[in-house]
């Protein structure tokens, strides 16, 4: 008999609730918006799995960085996105992860 128990299976969307944030008042993902404009790909939209980067109506790229996962895809897909570790106390913390 097995003292350790099978870990219950959560979806992302559960899995998501369990992270928490403390947010920081200035932003640790950074973007030229003259390199955006002439992007092809605008792959930073598709490929963070938090959606922090959107494009508005004038194909502007914005950033939502206090939704931010600090996973660090965006900076693989991307050469001009500037990311850093948020500020020290600040980001985010999973719980139970």
């Amino acid at each position: 008999m097995s003292i350790l128990q099978p870990l219950e299976q959560k979806t992302l969307s559960e899995k998501l609730f369990l992270v928490r944030f403390k947010t920081n008042t200035e932003s640790h993902l950074k973007v030229n918006p003259e390199r955006c404009k002439v992007c092809k790909d605008k792959s930073c939209i598709y490929i963070c799995p938090a959606e922090v980067y959107k494009m508005d109506e004038k194909e502007n790229i914005t950033i939502s960085f206090e939704g931010c996962l600090e996973c660090g895809t965006c900076r693989i897909a991307c050469e001009f996105i500037e990311w850093r570790n948020p500020k020290g106390g600040y980001g985010m913390c999973y719980r139970y992860g």
